[in-house]
């Protein structure tokens, strides 16, 4: 039975996108084409995959039966890949605006002393899954649960809220804050990075919001428009210990609920030494 790997992809483009159309559009292919490869994979099976019945294609039970154990094919050969080209390469930990705040020196040097020979590269990436789900990371720390049902998160521990101010704000002398002290009387508006900041307006209550936002798309445009005297923000206290700015005063919010750090991976690990750098950010943070 020669069936091949496309042949295992055309099936899953296909469950996945409810017609061989929009199949065919996500494996850039043509439409006859893909038909073909179908027809092909059911003549080599022996048995029919898919039901035409209706214009909405959905599959047989032995289609589903084949579906299952594509799949896991396809992912043992991606981790397979992902493993062959990661040998030589340093693990990629990615995060969006802090790592683990204080922990993340005690994270690095741990690493380093037991690892000597496992280089760890720290990267910068401002989207909602750090690089996991680009391949440009292989572990990642965020603030947010991505929607990428392909990546795989725990709960490492919760962070305090901050207020972010412009130093020469009314508040910012102040040991610590409340919310509503932030949007009374004429407020600044409130700086928002959507894809990864962990604030947003229903941290207030309804008649206490903010009355106007202002978007971002990262940390240094968030410190630099704060610094500025163009918005205050809110953020996690990991983010006021990794980000120092002159212009930007970091005040505690009393009544703010806590932030919750993640530590994110792909469901199949793209570095085989993934499972160890887990268990030694796991051992930093519990010490």
């Amino acid at each position: 039975m020669d069936v091949e790997l496309r042949h295992l992809k055309a099936l899953a483009a296909i469950a996945e996108a409810g017609t061989v159309t929009a199949a065919a559009a996500r494996l850039h292919m043509t439409q006859p084409a893909l038909s073909r490869t179908l027809a092909q994979l059911e003549a080599r099976v022996g048995v029919r995959l898919v039901d035409r019945s209706s214009r909405h294609l959905g599959l047989t039970q032995a289609g589903a039966t084949l579906l299952g154990h594509g799949r896991a094919i396809l992912a043992h050969l991606d981790a397979a890949l992902a493993d062959t080209r990661a040998v030589d390469r340093p693990l990629r930990l990615g995060y969006t605006c802090a790592v683990l705040g204080q922990q993340t020196v005690p994270l690095l040097r741990s690493w380093r002393r037991a690892h000597p020979h496992a280089p760890l590269e720290v990267v910068r990436q401002d989207n909602s899954t750090a690089g996991l789900a680009t391949g440009d990371t292989d572990v990642a720390v965020l603030r947010t649960v991505p929607a990428d049902p392909r990546i795989r998160t725990e709960a490492l521990y919760t962070e305090d809220r901050v207020a972010a101010l412009p130093d020469d704000h009314p508040l910012a002398d102040r040991d610590r804050v409340r919310l509503a002290e932030l949007t009374s009387g004429p407020a600044l508006p409130l700086a928002l990075w959507p894809d990864t900041g962990t604030a947003s307006v229903s941290l207030w209550l309804p008649a206490q919001r903010p009355d106007h936002t202002v978007e971002v798309r990262n940390v240094d445009e968030w410190l630099n428009l704060i610094a500025t005297g163009g918005a205050f923000g809110v953020g996690a206290a990991g983010t006021a210990e990794s980000h120092g700015h002159p212009g930007v005063r970091f005040v505690p919010v009393d009544d703010a609920p806590a932030a919750t750090v993640y530590l994110a991976h792909p469901a199949h690990p793209t570095h085989p030494r993934t499972e160890e750098f887990l268990a030694a950010v796991r051992e930093v943070v519990s010490a």
